[in-house]
């Protein structure tokens, strides 16, 4: 393959698999639930706070321990999601590796999930670095964090500035 080839296949894989939080809240927004969300972080750090509608599959024993080994219970948990909707992984931070780990491990077992484009600490603490400026005084990370051990549910806002370009070229 040439090197624009191998270029052109990037963007084409890349655009295949990671999905833009904009995008996400957007559909959140609009009360979409045409996807599921996947916290692959701790059962411990899922209760304290994750994004909200997420579901865990925890690919770690507590903060501190990974649970790759646990491979028949994650593929058997991701399994189990319905299969109708896309399902989106995410995990501590942009560069952690555990989202690519685990969709490696699910697409070996023909389970196939897309990834967030950002992590959990980029989402809620690095709230201004992803979002537009224009939406820094009318968005709050807060309104997309949710506790406790169930997904909690988005609140549809019919004023969403989240992604408004559709199409191909849109979030």
């Amino acid at each position: 393959k040439t090197q624009n080839d191998l270029i052109k296949e990037f963007y084409e894989i890349e655009n295949a698999v990671h999905v833009s939080p904009h995008s996400l809240r957007g559909k959140m927004d609009k009360g979409l639930t045409d996807f599921i969300l996947v916290d692959l972080r701790s059962a411990e750090e899922y209760e304290a706070e994750h994004i909200i509608g997420a579901v865990n599959i925890p690919a770690y024993k507590d903060k501190f321990t990974a649970a790759y080994e646990e491979r028949d219970r994650i593929v058997n948990a991701f399994k189990a999601l319905p299969q109708d909707k896309e399902i989106i992984v995410y995990c501590y931070s942009t560069p952690c590796m555990t989202g690519r780990k685990i969709g490696k491990m699910l697409a070996e077992n023909n389970v196939f999930v897309k990834h967030l484009g950002i992590g959990w600490n980029e989402w809620r603490y690095y709230w201004n670095l992803w979002n537009h400026e224009h939406e820094w005084n009318t968005t709050n990370a807060t309104d997309y964090v949710s506790s406790g051990s169930e997904p909690g549910k988005p609140k549809t806002k019919t004023n969403s500035t989240a992604c408004p370009i559709g199409g191909e070229f849109g979030c």
